[in-house]
């Protein structure tokens, strides 16, 4: 039988915002197909507890805050040279731009943004990125497909996320390291659940028949297209968006 080209073995991949939610599902499904993860998030006691869930060994626990420059700079020396990334950490928050303040744009802008961004700068430049690596950013389908009322911030951020990956995506395909984004519909995270708290259950039951296949998605979803965009099965695959949403943009 033929080597399966999603395989992940002998590829170690650094994982941002791997504590939680999509990013935690992302680093159990890549270790289970042979990888080798770095897990990186602010909460160590988290992060260790991840480490505990995955298959195979050799997986490292990096703890820090990815808005913190000198931080980052200091951990860019540490990291191991690299197959993959995924930028899965991110904020979202509700806020009409009636009531948006600079300090709130900032927060989001940074930590959705700018770290992810200015991380892979980093790492590029001090060659920690092997030759036909592959580097995902979670976007979302608000702000790149979608709009939604209340979450400006948030879409700017993915949306800026989405182009400049196409950039990247042009800039180093000389090396054959590929950039692709992962747009997601709803998903069903810790960060869901406590979004729903502040709307009625009618409202997210109303919201759920926008989606052709009749529900929110799964972590394990999107966690899914992150390993086929890792692996070789995605090798000719770069600068461009897998929209991973249940069929909501088809309407």
């Amino acid at each position: 039988m033929p080597e399966s080209p999603f395989n992940l073995q002998e590829k170690t991949i650094l994982i941002t915002g791997a504590s939680s939610g999509i990013g935690k599902q992302i680093a159990i499904s890549i270790a289970s197909m042979g990888a080798k993860v770095i897990l990186a998030a602010r909460n160590a006691e988290k992060l260790t507890n991840v480490k505990e869930l995955l298959d195979g060994s050799g997986h490292i626990v990096l703890s820090l805050d990815i808005t913190d420059e000198i931080a980052i700079a200091a951990a860019v020396d540490k990291i191991p040279p690299l197959d993959g990334i995924v930028h899965a950490a991110g904020i979202l928050k509700l806020a009409p731009i009636k009531i948006l303040d600079f300090d709130q744009l900032k927060q989001i802008t940074e930590t959705n943004y700018l770290a992810p961004v200015n991380l892979t700068r980093l790492l590029l430049n001090k060659k920690k990125i092997q030759s036909a690596a592959s580097v995902v950013f979670l976007t979302s389908v608000n702000g790149v497909y979608t709009a939604v009322k209340g979450f400006g911030a948030y879409a700017g951020s993915k949306s800026a996320l989405n182009s400049i990956s196409k950039v990247m995506a042009l800039e180093y395909a000389s090396r054959k390291i590929r950039f692709n984004t992962i747009a997601p519909g709803m998903i069903k995270t810790e960060m869901y659940h406590e979004m729903i708290k502040q709307v009625s259950d009618e409202s997210v039951k109303e919201d759920k028949l926008k989606y052709p296949l009749g529900d929110y998605g799964e972590p394990e979803d999107v966690a899914n297209a992150a390993i086929f965009l890792l692996s070789a099965a995605s090798k000719w695959i770069t600068g461009t968006t897998l929209v991973v949403d249940g069929g909501l943009t088809i309407i």
